[in-house]
């Protein structure tokens, strides 16, 4: 399928998705975010796919959400409240395939880029990879139901911690706190990943898809997703309230000595 920031690609059990805007750290835009959704639907569709591999091109899995384009940056972008939901939907559509996904994550994975990752059902990480969520630095709250799927992976004590304090952590403290399944030397993802998804590939789908099913319930259980209808509304809150927009300068302009 023709898409412009991503790369889909479908061939025999296994399906991909790679982020695919390199030169900017592959940012989640508001036309990111509805060609996620969409790639996750079509490959939805395509009956023999079991295992989806997702990726970032480049230095970065993801810089994490593209504020420009929420600000109605892009051509023929949506209304506030649509691009402020885009990623609600987006997080929504890849954690609902049908097929087991796994995220493949190297470099930075920033803000919704762990989200985007959290919605995976595994997580495979470079040794050199760094995470953080900058949110509340920036002056917004962690959306698109990414609170949620923290605390089934974490708990609620670390959910706070990361996303109170915003400060960096690797990919051996990920691991350990249960955000990743595997830490690989920066070389050796890829191979370990390819091979994951072709052991996964050669299970029944059948068994494959409800234990998918019967975890995801069992997750909702713990820390549902259902309120995150609401989160695009507290991040609109958020971008007009005059002390958010001003601790969000101020981090900016930090950044930028």
């Amino acid at each position: 399928m023709p898409f412009s920031t991503i790369e889909v690609q479908a061939s025999g059990t296994r399906g991909s998705i790679t982020l695919n805007r390199p030169e900017k750290l592959n940012p989640l835009s508001t036309l990111t975010l509805a060609e996620l959704a969409e790639a996750a639907h079509w490959l939805d569709r395509q009956s023999e796919i079991r295992v989806v591999v997702l990726s970032g091109r480049g230095r970065a899995f993801s810089a994490g959400a593209d504020v420009a384009s929420f600000a109605g940056g892009e051509p023929d972008a949506p209304t506030a409240r649509q691009a402020a939901d885009a990623g609600r939907l987006m997080a929504e559509a890849i954690g609902e395939m049908r097929a087991v996904t796994i995220a493949a994550i190297h470099g930075h994975c920033v803000g919704g880029g762990v989200v985007l990752a959290a919605a995976c059902d595994l997580r495979l990480a470079a040794q050199s990879t760094r995470f953080s969520i900058p949110e509340v630095d920036l002056g917004i709250p962690l959306a698109w139901g990414g609170i949620p799927r923290l605390v089934r992976e974490i708990g609620p004590a670390m959910t706070k911690e990361l996303v109170l304090s915003c400060r960096a952590f690797t990919a051996e403290e990920a691991r350990g706190l249960g955000l990743i399944n595997r830490v690989l030397p920066d070389d050796e993802l890829d191979r370990a990943t390819g091979q994951l998804a072709d052991e996964l590939a050669r299970k029944s789908p059948l068994t494959l898809t409800a234990t998918k099913l019967a975890v995801n319930a069992a997750a909702e259980e713990l820390a549902s997703t259902a309120g995150a209808w609401s989160d695009a509304d507290l991040l609109l809150s958020a971008f007009a309230d005059p002390e958010s927009r001003r601790v969000g300068r101020e981090y900016i302009e930090r950044l930028g000595r």
